[in-house]
């Protein structure tokens, strides 16, 4: 199959002289890459995600009576319940 992919400059000088070195097509080259990144993928093992624990510690969790809406002047509030400027 023939396509177009766009490589920087640096790379395609670099690869280019890895292939003249090696007596390679330049096209030999990138396939032996592209193939070595696939293996390397298939091959790795894949962790798999895990949140975090975000608990809070400082408090007693959610509270009776308290409102989503009240949450914000809440958060303002010092200890004794004014507002903190």
């Amino acid at each position: 199959m023939k396509t177009t992919v766009e490589i920087s400059d640096p790379l395609f000088n670099q690869t280019r002289a890895i292939a003249a070195k090696e007596r390679l097509h330049f096209r030999a080259l990138v396939e032996e890459g592209l193939r070595a990144v696939i293996e390397a993928r298939r091959s790795a093992k894949v962790k798999p995600f895990l949140l975090r624990d975000g608990s809070f510690k400082g408090g007693h969790g959610l509270q009776p009576g308290v409102k989503w809406t009240d949450l914000t002047a809440l958060a303002h509030e010092d200890e004794t319940g004014s507002l903190r400027r």
